[in-house]
């Protein structure tokens, strides 16, 4: 089995660095998904309400012989339960469909500024943490302006920021804002899905050099950069592959040469993205 090494938040408790995706499985496909996850070596799930596979995560959590102290699970409230009360209560539905007594990091999915309700929602995760039915807090695709705000009007940072990051858009400016303030950075997309990343010349070159393959060579960058993949598959030959990124390093030329290319958001801007 794959040894992981983990990261410490800034709440103490620890997370792998990397983990398994499960957007866009239905309940069936995540349930054998994380099972055979679990087997391969994979601590940390992430789900979300919206993605509408809770159920199947859950069940195959329950199914596996791995300890679920073991397990770091993640699900998100969707934009539709913004608000205190809503958050309280839509946690409660999400831990329900996973089939847990606590969840290990509960974030909010996206900030919706123009409905401006995620401070609210923020102080309900706070209370969630502190009655020790989460163990982390923390947001995605939020903006330093959104966790400034957080910060300000509740003292509370996250503990981790699930954004949109691959070599494709590395997301500088965000990323230091996050290491000055100790949030972790997590990436999803990580393999820049729907573009030709994987095949691109530069990331191939790399991979032969080093006997991998592209995807590991990105995931590597990831990790290198400190940040926590959570790239998606079923197939469990190419889990084991994208577990299979900490027995070799990018040299600096190497990082520069994955990460040196046109930079394109290619999920919504959080400013105006809307997802309820």
């Amino acid at each position: 089995m794959i040894s992981i090494p983990v990261h410490t938040l800034n709440d103490g408790t620890t997370i792998p660095a990397i983990g398994l995706g499960t957007w866009p499985m239905d309940d069936t496909q995540a349930e054998q998904a994380v099972l055979g996850a679990l087997e391969t070596g994979y601590r940390l799930v992430d789900t979300a309400t919206n993605y509408r596979n809770e159920t199947g995560v859950g069940r195959g959590l329950a199914r596996s012989d791995v300890p679920r102290e073991e397990v770091r699970v993640t699900t998100k409230l969707p934009g539709r339960h913004h608000g205190y009360e809503e958050t309280l209560t839509s946690f409660e539905e999400s831990r329900r469909r996973l089939g847990v007594d606590y969840v290990d990091l509960y974030l909010i999915h996206w900030p919706l500024p123009r409905v401006g309700k995620y401070v609210d929602s923020w102080r309900a995760m706070i209370k969630l943490r502190e009655d020790g039915l989460v163990r982390s807090i923390g947001v995605s695709n939020f903006t330093a302006g959104h966790i400034e705000r957080l910060e300000k009007e509740t003292g509370v940072l996250p503990s981790v920021n699930q954004i949109e990051l691959h070599p494709l858009f590395p997301q500088e400016e965000l990323r230091a804002f996050h290491a000055g303030k100790r949030v972790l950075t997590e990436s999803w997309s990580p393999l820049g899905r729907g573009t030709s990343l994987l095949s691109d010349p530069a990331v191939v070159s790399v991979a032969e050099a080093l006997g991998v393959t592209p995807g590991q060579v990105v995931l590597r960058w990831h990790t290198q950069l400190g940040a926590v993949p959570i790239p998606k598959s079923a197939d469990p030959g190419r889990q084991r592959e994208n577990l299979d990124v900490f027995g070799f390093t990018l040299e600096p030329d190497r990082m520069r040469a994955v990460g040196d290319r046109a930079h394109r958001r290619l999920g919504g801007d959080p400013e105006v993205h809307e997802e309820f």
